[in-house]
């Protein structure tokens, strides 16, 4: 099945298109049928005229897909719309958004290197860093991300990568992104950045001086609680010095079905993601003066601890608050199990209100004294706000303090 672009990626990551337009028509690729919507390839390979068309395609020498594990072009229309939209020259998708994270970092490492990781990550994330890149050599230092002098301290002679999330997980901290690629691009080494709290709507870590970014596609991207994904962005170079053979060779493909998906999703990700931060600025306000409520960290709030670099290198505050309970766990645990309309899970980005306890889901395997350095109580819950009306949020989460 032949396929043409329908505009040029080059008009269509122009300055002249705004953000909006580009998440509904970058990369776009029409079969001879014409279809309206994104065609979905559900195909494991791709077949060949000749012989040597077969031959030039894996040499590289003539354009065309090989195989769905790394080339499809349905997860390609993906990769080349969040390229557009991020500003990125080239991403790729993988099957999830660990997987993104995974390769995006030991893609640059080899046995006898050194990574720096702020202390504040995502439970799995952190587990790559600090257990799983030391089995094969590469050494990790974490450090308290908001302290520049930590971030340069830590730097060795072989230091290769600089990774952090900003907002981080689960209390939203931001990190200053320009500030922290200038260090690390002064040491000889590149900044991933996870800006999975932030969503692209929010902040750009490209252009603050990242050479990477990475999602959990997972999240807002597909918004709706369906399917794994993630992606990687970054220059062309990057991708193919790091990321493109890794890709390739290991196979953490992402669906071609997954990537129809988010597809979908990225064209209603500004719509979503937008309101979705208007109900948390409600919630956030909300929560903020309730005797019941001890701790509320909101980016969107002026009373955050980094508001002046929320300021800087932010656009909006997220639809993530964190917020800490009377009565540590058993108080945390009776406020939960009160819920009706907000659900109980470990995922976050949903067009449904959800909520975790990290100190016994996503955090658990860190001891209590590290969960007490990165401010994660017993008490402590994270709210990911949904779409639903605000003021039904609001009634459900106070019906639920009650209880505590």
């Amino acid at each position: 099945m032949s396929a043409s672009r329908d505009l040029p990626s080059e008009t269509l990551q122009s300055k002249n298109l705004h953000p909006e337009t580009r998440l509904i028509h970058a990369g776009t690729l029409r079969s001879q049928f014409g279809e309206t919507s994104e065609a979905l390839f559900l195909t494991q390979g791709f077949v060949y005229d000749t012989a040597e068309q077969c031959e030039a395609r894996f040499v590289g020498t003539e354009p065309g897909y090989l195989y769905s594990r790394f080339s499809n072009p349905t997860v390609n229309m993906f990769e080349t719309r969040m390229a557009a939209f991020e500003g990125a020259e080239s991403a790729r998708a993988t099957a999830s958004g660990m997987a993104a994270v995974h390769n995006a970092v030991i893609g640059q490492v080899k046995a006898g290197d050194h990574v720096v990781a702020a202390k504040a990550l995502f439970g799995s994330c952190r587990w790559v860093v600090e257990d799983f890149l030391p089995r094969f050599g590469v050494a990790s230092t974490l450090v308290n991300g908001l302290d520049l002098d930590e971030w340069r301290r830590a730097v060795r002679p072989n230091t290769t990568v600089f990774f952090r999330e900003s907002p981080t997980n689960p209390t939203p901290a931001v990190l200053d992104i320009a500030a922290i690629a200038a260090i690390a691009h002064d040491a000889g080494a590149k900044l991933v950045v996870d800006n999975v709290f932030a969503t692209p709507i929010f902040q750009s870590p490209l252009a603050l001086g990242a050479d990477c970014v990475v999602y959990s596609a997972t999240k807002h991207i597909d918004g709706q609680g369906r399917c794994l994904g993630g992606i990687i962005l970054a220059s062309e170079k990057f991708i193919q010095d790091h990321i493109h053979n890794l890709l390739r060779q290991t196979g953490p493909a992402m669906s071609p079905f997954n990537a129809w998906v988010l597809l979908k999703g990225l064209e209603t990700l500004p719509v979503r993601v937008e309101r979705q931060t208007a109900n948390a600025g409600v919630i956030a306000d909300l929560l903020a003066g309730h005797p019941k409520v001890t701790r509320l960290i909101y980016p969107g709030r002026a009373d955050h601890p980094q508001a002046a670099t929320i300021k800087k290198q932010m656009r909006g505050g997220s639809n993530l608050i964190a917020f800490e309970i009377k009565g540590s766990k058993p108080g945390a645990f009776r406020f939960l199990n009160a819920l009706k309309l907000v659900r109980m899970t470990n995922n976050l980005g949903d067009a449904k209100s959800l909520i975790t306890h990290p100190a016994t889901t996503t955090h658990q395997r860190l001891t209590p004294q590290a969960r007490a350095e990165l401010g994660i109580s017993d008490g402590l819950v994270r709210l990911s706000v949904g779409l639903e009306h605000a003021d039904d949020i609001a009634a459900d989460l106070t019906a639920a303090l009650e209880k505590v």
